[in-house]
């Protein structure tokens, strides 16, 4: 039973985790179609409903109305209301937008990628903001923390409002009644050429970041393990778990929520 004549979706493909999971399913046998702002089979900016709106259509067109995985990596760590625009409400836009596509397969499964630093640090106002699905609120909150100088809240307080959303929404008619599980997985610090511009180059910032997510499994974790497992819960094999957020972060939540 593995990914061999299943079409998967992966968004944030063209980088970093998304480009690991999509050559795992490649690898595989899976068709898969490529997501990104660049170098993608579809590009699209999820930061806007113009952006969702075509990566909902694009989608459509290119696999004829039906995918049975969807892997939503597409995420940003800026001090700035796009993070929120793109990890929240860019993410569940892909995900509610192509559900319809998974309710056409046989054995549909959808996975996002969420954070271990959602356990860390949160800003309520944005993360409060965010559920409410007012965007426009929300994108103000995650400014009004920039301008208090907690930018460094606002991507964890995105991922938390996700891993919300993601717990409520599994339950509902629309995915588990429609056997479709959903699932988040949260990677620790992973070894990306993000996390390496963002601050694993910088030893001083590498040490406080080691400190607040100590890794016991090994800092930073291997990419592919990330891939392997989204590949996993997005796949056949999966077909009783949903509404989880799955910590792979080499033993960082099991230290910190000990």
């Amino acid at each position: 039973m593995g990914h061999e004549e299943r079409t998967y979706v992966v968004t944030g493909a063209a980088s970093g985790i998304g480009a690991a999971t999509a050559d795992h399913l490649s690898a595989a046998g899976a068709r898969v179609v490529q997501c990104d702002v660049r170098d993608a089979d579809v590009t699209a900016d999820l930061t806007t409903p113009a952006g969702r709106e075509l990566l909902v259509s694009e989608v459509t067109r290119r696999t004829g109305g039906v995918i049975d995985g969807l892997i939503a990596v597409a995420g940003i760590a800026a001090p700035s209301p796009r993070t929120v625009r793109l990890n929240f409400f860019g993410t569940i836009a892909t995900l509610e937008g192509l559900r319809p596509l998974l309710a056409a397969a046989d054995r549909p499964r959808a996975v996002a990628v969420s954070s271990l630093s959602a356990i860390v640090a949160a800003d309520e106002h944005v993360v409060d903001a965010c559920l409410s699905m007012d965007e426009e609120a929300a994108a103000t909150a995650a400014t009004g923390a920039v301008e208090a100088g907690l930018g460094r809240v606002v991507y964890p307080s995105s991922k938390l409002a996700l891993n919300r959303w993601l717990r409520r929404a599994a339950l509902t008619p629309g995915w588990a009644k429609a056997g479709i599980p959903l699932n988040a997985v949260a990677p620790g610090v992973v070894d990306t050429e993000t996390a390496h511009k963002a601050f694993l180059d910088d030893a001083a910032t590498r040490a406080l970041v080691s400190a607040a997510m100590p890794q016991p499994l090994g800092f930073p974790g291997p990419v592919a393990a990330i891939a392997a497992l989204l590949a996993w819960t997005a796949g056949p094999e999966n077909s009783f778990m949903t509404g989880q957020i799955l910590y792979a972060d080499g033993g960082a939540e099991a230290t910190l929520r000990p």
